[in-house]
């Protein structure tokens, strides 16, 4: 069964389960689209503060990034798995030399490092939208989108953690700057987003007849700098 089918439970249990995947890089993509999911709330609760159109141009955004990040969930253990099966053929089962099997297991790591390299750049695009609607969006959502924020975050840091795991053998693969470059972008994304995050003043007064959203509790302090990185996966 694909893990998206799973009940919130059982993938859990999976999760916790004394088996390579689901793993980091399925955890970091649930994150992803954890902070696309809340983009997509508030997004679709801010048409007052940011016209109908836009906010529906956000919300389909918000939208697309989830189910492309969800679906990594399962990208990521079908080529982690991959790994495994190079890594595991004994020599007599058509391994080759020692040399032509470390370059099997290259491959195959560089080729899994494109779906923790595709969660990174969706981390950066929500981090941005979050920020977006942290800014501009319906005041009374602000802490879920510096939640969204740092869901997104969270999981593009251990994204760009794995991808580095993957590409150590590989010390000039372009792939390690272009993972400089988007954290750079996250990290100033969020920053944007917690600019945001002071409480405002009850200037936005809901209209006779309207229901008012209650609002959340607000975040006023700077993000925590990156998390410290995780040990590699067997």
């Amino acid at each position: 069964m694909a893990y998206l089918d799973l009940p919130l439970g059982a993938f859990l249990s999976a999760l916790s389960a004394a088996e390579p995947a689901p793993s980091g890089g399925g955890a970091a993509a649930v994150a992803v689209a954890l902070g696309a999911s809340l983009c997509a709330m508030s997004a679709r609760l801010s048409a007052r503060q940011l016209t109908q159109d836009l906010a529906s141009e956000l919300t389909t955004e918000a939208e697309r990034i989830r189910a492309r990040s969800a679906s990594l969930i399962q990208a990521d253990a079908d080529s982690y798995q991959r790994v495994l099966d190079e890594r595991r053929k004994p020599a007599s089962a058509g391994a080759g030399p020692p040399a032509e099997r470390r370059h099997r297991i290259a491959v195959a790591l560089s080729d899994a490092t494109a779906v923790p390299m595709e969660i990174l750049e969706l981390a950066a695009q929500v981090v941005r939208l979050a920020a977006h609607l942290a800014a501009d969006g319906n005041p009374s959502l602000r802490g879920d989108a510096i939640t969204a924020a740092q869901l997104a975050a969270g999981g593009g840091r251990a994204a760009a953690v794995l991808a580095g795991i993957n590409l150590a053998g590989a010390p000039d693969d372009e792939r390690h700057a272009r993972a400089e470059r988007m954290l750079s972008e996250l990290t100033a994304s969020l920053r944007m987003a917690h600019l945001t995050s002071a409480p405002q003043p009850p200037s936005h007064q809901a209209s006779a007849g309207s229901t008012a959203v209650p609002a959340r509790p607000m975040i006023t302090e700077d993000p925590a700098g990156p998390s410290t990185s995780d040990p590699p996966r067997s």
